[in-house]
């Protein structure tokens, strides 16, 4: 086996979920992450955790949903226990289709996702963590080699994530102590109270309250959202790609929307509930281990000249105790990115803090 695999899994049991002896870890297997989960079990083996192992499959996930009548039981209390019971849930990615589910139709989809929002929150309130484990499917979307997206993968994952987090915390400060965000470049001028809020430095460990392996974003969950924003990085959302989306705010809400490849998808999302039409994050890349686009929002939202906002559910861990429950609820949560390159800028209360991609404490930046 690849030692880097080897390497991976002690990275996601020991700086990312904190593993510990007696910890009952959930681990769920994709079907192409076989090498990857043997080598997490070694790991957890070693740190005598107790361990339940699920397969995950999105060609098992289609077979079920185009058979099911769309009447779903909520939170079947099976599901629902064994993630109330966890410590910990680790979630290795890497399927043989990814485009598997494209077929299913909408309405399962968002029936099924409402119906299970008790199961997410559940598996949420553990120490989870996801990560994802190079495969070939991945390797064609990202539109690479097998080898070239092996290295892709491990020069993002096998950081050293205690200096990347060193400086992520310049942006969370001048993010808690800011009241307002300001997104400008063409096609797009958008603000963002963030008042009251507390930014997430996410650097790949549930220490951090953070829960991707890779990780290096720092994130927030904005209010008051006004103005327009334009996504000009292609993405696949619910296994079909969606270009060039363009989001109108007003008082908060999406007021207009369009895209330039399958917006119907856009469309679907939004019809979720309520506050799938509100932004639950505002994500700003920072790990530069990521240096191209993959149409993987794990990796593409982290690279560090992006800017990612997500529709619908924002995370309790941007609210100060007490105001958990100003967070906004919804049973998706969609991130989508724009490049923060040339001609563009980002500012916390009119202050300059990253422009053509640059923060201002790196040398190339311009004042």
């Amino acid at each position: 086996m690849d030692d880097r695999i080897h390497a991976h899994a002690e990275t996601l049991v020991d700086w990312s979920a904190r593993i510990e002896a007696g910890d009952d870890v959930v681990v769920k297997v994709s079907e192409g992450a076989h090498e990857l989960g043997i080598a997490v079990a070694e790991e957890l083996g070693a740190r005598d955790a107790n361990v339940v192992t699920l397969y995950g499959s999105d060609e098992i996930d289609r077979a079920y949903l185009r058979n099911h009548s769309g009447e779903f039981d909520e939170n079947p209390p099976h599901e629902l226990a064994l993630y109330e019971n966890a410590d910990a849930v680790l979630s290795l990615g890497g399927g043989h289709n990814t485009m598997a589910t494209a077929d299913v139709p909408s309405e399962k989809r968002q029936e099924k996702s409402r119906a299970t929002e008790g199961i997410r929150e559940a598996r949420m309130d553990t120490d989870w963590v996801s990560t994802v484990h190079p495969t070939r499917s991945l390797a064609q979307q990202a539109g690479m080699s097998f080898e070239a997206y092996q290295e892709f993968v491990y020069d993002a994952v096998l950081r050293d994530w205690e200096a990347l987090a060193e400086e992520m915390a310049k942006m969370k400060e001048l993010l808690d102590e800011g009241s307002e965000v300001r997104l400008v470049k063409e096609n797009t001028d958008l603000t963002m109270s963030i008042e009251g809020r507390t930014a997430v430095n996410s650097a790949a460990s549930v220490v951090y309250d953070s829960h991707n392996l890779p990780s290096g974003e720092v994130f927030t969950a904005p209010d008051a959202t006004a103005g327009e924003v334009f996504f000009d990085v292609p993405m696949t959302i619910n296994s079909q790609r969606v270009r060039d989306v363009h989001l109108e705010f007003d008082d908060g809400e999406v007021v207009d929307y369009s895209a330039g490849q399958n917006e119907a998808v856009i469309e679907e999302v939004l019809e979720t509930d309520e506050g799938a039409k509100r932004l639950g994050e505002l994500g700003i890349g920072m790990n530069r281990g990521i240096d191209q686009f993959t149409d993987s929002i794990l990796f593409d939202e982290k690279m560090g000249d992006t800017v990612h906002l997500a529709l619908g559910r924002a995370y309790t861990s941007n609210f100060p105790e007490g105001t958990e429950d100003e967070a906004n609820e919804s049973a998706v949560h969609v991130d989508m990115i724009t490049e923060m390159g040339e001609d563009s800028r980002m500012e916390v209360d009119g202050e300059v803090v990253q422009r053509n991609g640059t923060f201002r404490w790196e040398d190339r930046f311009e004042e």
